[in-house]
């Protein structure tokens, strides 16, 4: 029988959680992945081991082989979950319509405390990608899409007169990079900073970068996304 942890190291679980009404297969997959949470929670991924994670299940080393195919393959599929999660806390300001300096400030705060939340998990991401190729390019194009996003939506904005005239691709990669390196230095180790200042300074740098120096410090302006 798998066994199942009382306590654990990670505030995430992945779905579906190790109950009686849920298939074998899903249980077994979903404790190896939540066991690779609660190492990489506290400890390297240089230090992870098969043995290791399935140790922690309770199911045999082997079985481990019958759902991923390496280590590095286990850290791709989080790469997935987290960049579901990260791609829904930024929509506010990719999708939204209204204030943009209002969801932009919305939008930040929600990337800001899912990587708090998740910080310790993406730096073991970023951390293993260096040693694979295949999960570096799954790295690569996560960043790519966030690159994608930010700048169909500043083009969009400088249609409507929102943002001032330049080229947008550049300064989208240059944003996002800026936040993926702030995120991982500020909460990918223990202990994390507190997010308040991470917030603010990404707020100041993303504000005044966009739609000018007269949007700091306030909650909401006289800009209107249509």
């Amino acid at each position: 029988m798998m066994s199942q942890k009382n306590e654990s190291n990670s505030p995430l679980h992945v779905s579906p959680q190790a109950t009686p009404r849920v298939g074998k297969s899903d249980r077994t997959r979903a404790a190896i992945l939540n066991a690779a949470l609660d190492f990489v929670w506290s400890h390297p991924f240089r230090d992870m081991t098969v043995t290791s994670l399935m140790e922690s299940t309770g199911a045999s080393r082997s079985a481990f082989y019958q759902y991923f195919t390496d280590l590095h393959e286990v850290m791709e599929t989080l790469l997935k979950m987290f960049g579901e999660e990260i791609f829904t806390a930024v929509e506010p300001w990719l999708t939204g319509v209204g204030d943009p300096i209002a969801v932009i400030q919305e939008t930040l705060a929600g990337l800001v405390d899912v990587c708090y939340q998740r910080g310790p998990f993406l730096r073991a991401i970023t951390d293993a990608a260096t040693t694979d190729r295949r999960l570096e390019q799954a790295w690569l194009q996560f960043l790519a899409g966030f690159d994608d996003a930010a700048t169909a939506r500043i083009e969009a904005d400088q249609k409507q007169g929102l943002i001032p005239d330049f080229e947008a691709r550049p300064v989208a990669y240059a944003l996002n990079r800026l936040d993926a390196y702030t995120l991982l230095q500020a909460f990918g180790k223990h202990p994390r900073k507190r997010p308040e200042p991470v917030l603010e300074a990404l707020t100041r740098i993303w504000t005044s970068t966009l739609y000018g120096a007269d949007g700091l410090g306030k909650e909401s302006s006289d800009l209107v996304r249509t």
